[in-house]
This record gives C-alpha cells, structure tokens and sequence, in this order.
C-alpha cells in the first residue's frame, strides 16, 4: 500500500510545483507593468535573467559540471524559445493592460494539444478542437474592439505570438526533463535568455529599434529583483521539477490559472476593470482551455518521438 502512495504523493508535489509558478507568473504581470515605466524592454530583460541566472549557476553547479553536449543543446533550445516568448509578451505589456496579457498569453495552454497534434502527429479529439475554437472566439472578444480588427492593441498583438512560442516551451521542457537533469535544464534556459537579451540591448540601440532606457528608481529595483529571483530563479527550477513527474497535459491546465491570479491582482493594485465584452472573451479563454484539457488530453510528453 506505501508503495502506490509514493507515486501520488510525488504527483500532488508536482502538481503545487507547477501551481506555485503559475502563482508567482500571474501576480507579476502587474509588477512587470510598472517597471516598464523606467526600464526599456530588453534592458529589463537582460537585467532580470541575468541577476536570476547568478543564483541559479551556484545553487546547480554540481550539475552545470557534468553537463552534457545533448544537455547543452536542450537547454540552449529552450532558452531560444523562452527568449522570444518574453520578448514578445513584455514588449506587449508596455502597450496593454496586464489582466488582457495574461488571458491572451494563457491561449498556450490550448496550442499545446494543438501542436503536439500537428507536428508531433498526436491524436486529438472533438473536444481539444472544440476548446481551441471557444479559447479563439474568446480571444476575438477580447482583444478585438467593436470598431474592428482595424484597431486590435498592438501590443496584445505581440502578446499572442509570445502565446505561440510558450506553447512550445511546455512542450520542449516536459520532453526534455525526463531524460536531462533539473538543475542543467533550469539555468540553461535562463542564462540563454539571459544573454540572448544582453546582445539585443546594443544591437537595437544601434539600429534604431529600441532606444535603452534606464532610470535608477526604486519602483525599477524592486521589479527588477522580484522577477529576478521569485519569478526566475525560484519558479522556473519548480516549473521544470514539476512537469518531470507530470504530463505536459496537466502542467498546461495547472498554468491556466495564471491569467486568473494576473486579472485579481491588476484588479487590486491597477483597478483595472475588463469590460462586458472583454470579460465575455476572458470567459470563453477559459472555458476553452478547460474543455481542451479535460475533455481532450493529448498522450502525455513522454509519448513524443524523440526528434524534437
């Protein structure tokens, strides 16, 4: 009897793992907001990863010693990815509202099935399909006005391909954390992200793309570090431990109440207040995912070919 508690035990771990980043991802959506005031885009990021890498490379080193070619190039893929995903949705940030960032970038959850359908060729049912169309549906309410999609944000534009490439981060790291070790996989992908954005900085000045801005405040200070070392250093090392004793399934549901956390805290700190017709789209985005997840669940990540 001990010996099939373990398993569940191990799971429900996983499980508040995963439910803990989530947490963490979604009340910041509102700090990242206000950072931006004082910091530029890229410049945000490389001061983010780079400060939650430092940490993260002494508590791993044992593991960053024994790093793998195959490892290596897992986590520098993973890394790519996480890269553009964040640049995409903290530019969009700066150009919407937190609460309509989170419930658009929250459409990954359901391209997960969608994608390990089509390019991985998995099985995906009526119901999967029928969530993705009620998730798009509720992403037209949400971000597109009544006067039409002539006037659609663009930053939650940007924020919808963050959505995309997300997707494919849950998808790259719960094959991989299976076969690599947690601590190689975790500061990888934040130091790639890390240095992706410290090339960025004097490559976008240079050309005119993003001017640096960088003032010194104590609102940028403090954002810098809660997202450095809660949001980076703590939740991606649990995000990457708890899809290894997970499916990418049931990671993306547990990620899903992200943009519920992120629309209580805007609401608080911001009062922000999403509309008749927003809410609707919020509505249908969740209902989405719900029933793509739970009526429709994709074989778990393990069942991916090993060509990823």
């Amino acid at each position: 009897m001990s010996g099939e508690a373990h398993p569940v035990s191990l799971r429900f771990k996983a499980h508040c793992a995963v439910m803990i980043s989530s947490l963490l991802w979604g009340v910041t959506f509102v700090v990242v907001k206000n950072t931006l005031a004082d910091i530029s885009v890229f410049a945000y990021l490389a001061a983010r990863f780079t400060l939650g890498a430092l940490p993260m490379a002494w508590i791993y080193r044992s593991d960053l010693r024994k790093l793998s070619r195959g490892e290596l190039w897992a986590g520098l893929q993973i890394g790519a990815i996480m890269f553009g995903g964040y640049a995409f949705q903290t530019a969009g940030i700066a150009r919407t509202t937190p609460s309509k960032a989170a419930f658009i970038t929250g459409i990954s959850v359901v391209l997960v099935p969608v994608f390990l359908a089509v390019i991985w060729r998995r099985k995906i049912s009526a119901w999967a399909w029928g969530g993705v169309f009620a998730s798009f549906a509720g992403l037209y309410f949400l971000t597109v006005p009544r006067q039409g999609i002539r006037d659609l944000n663009r930053g939650d534009l940007m924020v919808m391909g963050c959505a995309v490439l997300y997707a494919l981060q849950i998808i790259f790291i719960s094959r991989y954390s299976a076969e690599y070790s947690l601590g190689g996989l975790s500061f990888l992908q934040v130091a790639a992200t890390a240095g992706l954005s410290l090339l960025a900085v004097p490559l976008l000045a240079a050309t005119h793309l993003e001017t640096l801005v960088f003032h010194f405040t104590a609102q940028m200070v403090f954002g810098v570090l809660v997202t450095a070392i809660f949001t980076t250093a703590i939740a991606y090392p649990l995000l990457v431990w708890g899809q290894r004793h997970t499916t990418a399934t049931n990671t993306a549901l547990i990620l899903a109440s992200e943009p519920v956390y992120a629309a209580i805290t805007s609401f608080v700190v911001l009062h922000e207040r999403l509309g008749p017709r927003a809410l609707a789209g919020a509505g249908l985005i969740l209902a989405g995912i719900l029933l793509a997840e739970l009526k429709g669940p994709v074989p778990a990540s393990e069942e991916i070919h090993h060509d990823v």
